[in-house]
C-alpha cells in the first residue's frame, strides 16, 4: 500500500491493512482495499481538498465509489469521480443535493460487492433516508451503517425521514447481529458495538410513545434532541 504521508487537509487513519478511515470535519469516508479493487464509501463535505487526489495516493487499485445515503455531507466530492453507486430510492435525493456530472449506478438490497479477498453485502435500511444502506462484511464481522446508527443522536428531521421505516430497519439489523461484532458509523466514535442498534430501536420506540423529553441540541438546529440510554435523535 502507498505511503500515508499526504499533505491534503483530510485526516487519514489506518485502521488495518485493508481499511483506511478518512476524517472530514466531523464526517468520515471509508476506503477498503482488496486484492482486485478498492471501495470508497461516501465522499464527504467536499470543501477540504481533493478527495480523489488523496484516494489515489492511498491505492492504485481500480476504484468503486458507493454513497451510503444522499445527504450533502456524504456526496460533496462526488463530482471528482466519473461514476458512483447508490440505492435507487436515493437517486432523486442525490440529484437534488448535487449537480455532479457523474454516471449514477443503482445498487440494490442483497447485492454483493467483491473487492478481492473481501466482500460486502448491501442491506437496505430506510428511515434516515429512503435509500440508506448498510454494508455487511461477514468475513471481518463488520457492519458499515452510514448515519443510521451512531453513538450520538441520529438526524431525523427534514424531508425523507421515517421513524416507522427506521424501526423496521433496526429490527432487520438486530436479526443480523450474529454476523458482526463492530459497527462503523459515519459520525462519532469508531467502531461502536453491535448493541448500539438495540439502543437506537429502544430510543425510537420511547420517542414515538411520547416518553422522552425534548432537549436543546448542542449546536444550532431546527430540531430538538431526544435521548434514551446512550442513543437518540434530532427531530
Amino acid at each position: 500500500m502507498p505511503d500515508l504521508d499526504v499533505t491534503l487537509p483530510l485526516d487519514v487513519v489506518k485502521y488495518d491493512e485493508q481499511t483506511l478511515v478518512i476524517e472530514d470535519n466531523g464526517v468520515r469516508c471509508l476506503l477498503f482495499v482488496g486484492s482486485e479493487r478498492a471501495l470508497l464509501v461516501d465522499t464527504g463535505f467536499g470543501n477540504a481538498g481533493s478527495l480523489k487526489e488523496l484516494v489515489l495516493s492511498l491505492t492504485d487499485k481500480p476504484l468503486m465509489v458507493l454513497i451510503s445515503h444522499a445527504d450533502p455531507d456524504h456526496l460533496g466530492c462526488a463530482s471528482e469521480f466519473g461514476s458512483i453507486h447508490i440505492h435507487p430510492n436515493d437517486i432523486d435525493r442525490f440529484r437534488g443535493f448535487s449537480s455532479a456530472d457523474v454516471q449514477i449506478n443503482a445498487i440494490g438490497d442483497g447485492e454483493v460487492i467483491d473487492i478481492g479477498g473481501r466482500s460486502f453485502e448491501v442491506v437496505l435500511i430506510p428511515g434516515h433516508t429512503l435509500g440508506s444502506i448498510a454494508l455487511l462484511d461477514r468475513g471481518n464481522r463488520l457492519l458499515v451503517v452510514g448515519d443510521s446508527v451512531s453513538a450520538g443522536p441520529v438526524f431525523m428531521f427534514g424531508e425523507g425521514r421515517s421513524f416507522d421505516a427506521y424501526m423496521a430497519s433496526m429490527e432487520r439489523l438486530i436479526a443480523l447481529k450474529g454476523e458482526f461484532d463492530d459497527i462503523f458509523p459515519s459520525h462519532g466514535p469508531l467502531p461502536i458495538p453491535a448493541g448500539q442498534i438495540d439502543k437506537a430501536l429502544a430510543a425510537a420506540k420511547k420517542l414515538l410513545a411520547g416518553e422522552l423529553s425534548p432537549q436543546e441540541p448542542p449546536f444550532p438546529l431546527p430540531a430538538k434532541m431526544y435521548m434514551h440510554e446512550g442513543a437518540g435523535f434530532f427531530c
